[in-house]
């Protein structure tokens, strides 16, 4: 399920889903039920990424529809989005295994598909959710130090927040979630008005401007 725009993007998106729905690079595909490609509105101005499908996005086919969507869906709702309004994918669009972590063969195999995603979504703030997620952008840093704080991956502003399972795990982990969730639209809002002043050229320096009569 996803929103459609026209032209070249809709055409290269739908290519993408196929390969992805059909794609045998790594071992996960032997035992999935679907591939998760991922949903979402393609003008999407926030895309968040998880980790990897769980059992029940593996039966449905699609990301974030077991508790950790739930909790994920209260969190959009509670700052006025809805799942339409982003665009959700996965590090992994096979689900791995009783859940375990994904190896690092699967995470190559997959990354080209997920680079592919925000190159089409073109999206002004992707929101790592989790570790694995926000290692793909910072390999070097840690989510625990690091949410909360957004930082510059190439043109795009990288937002790293914990996994919504997280905080099924630990419910002491929520609130600083929905702290980060809350700030969500403020960060939006101050990044469209940084593109905004700097598509506006500087005015000339009248010192330098050349009358007319000259």
């Amino acid at each position: 399920m996803f929103m459609l725009r026209g032209g070249l993007i809709v055409s290269d998106y739908d290519d993408l889903v196929r390969e992805i729905n059909g794609c045998e690079k790594c071992e996960l595909s032997r035992d999935r039920q679907n591939a998760v490609p991922g949903e979402g509105s393609l003008d999407a101005e926030i895309m968040f990424i998880g980790e990897g499908p769980g059992r029940y996005e593996d039966r449905d086919g699609r990301p974030f529809v077991g508790p950790a969507g739930h909790l994920l869906d209260e969190m959009l709702a509670a700052i006025g989005l809805k799942r339409h309004d982003v665009y959700i994918a996965n590090m992994l669009k096979c689900r791995p295994p009783r859940n375990r972590d994904p190896l690092p063969s699967e995470l190559d195999s997959c990354t080209p598909y997920l680079d592919r995603q925000i190159e089409i979504i073109s999206p002004s703030v992707i929101v790592c959710l989790g570790r694995f997620s926000f290692s793909n952008f910072f390999p070097n840093e840690t989510i625990s130090k690091a949410r909360g704080r957004p930082r510059r991956w190439r043109d795009i502003v990288v937002f790293p927040m914990y996994h919504p399972a997280a905080a099924l795990h630990n419910p002491k982990l929520k609130p600083a979630i929905q702290k980060d969730f809350e700030s969500l639209p403020g960060l939006i809002e101050r990044v469209k008005q940084a593109a905004a002043k700097a598509q506006v050229p500087d005015p000339p320096d009248p010192a330098k401007q050349l009358s007319m009569f000259d």
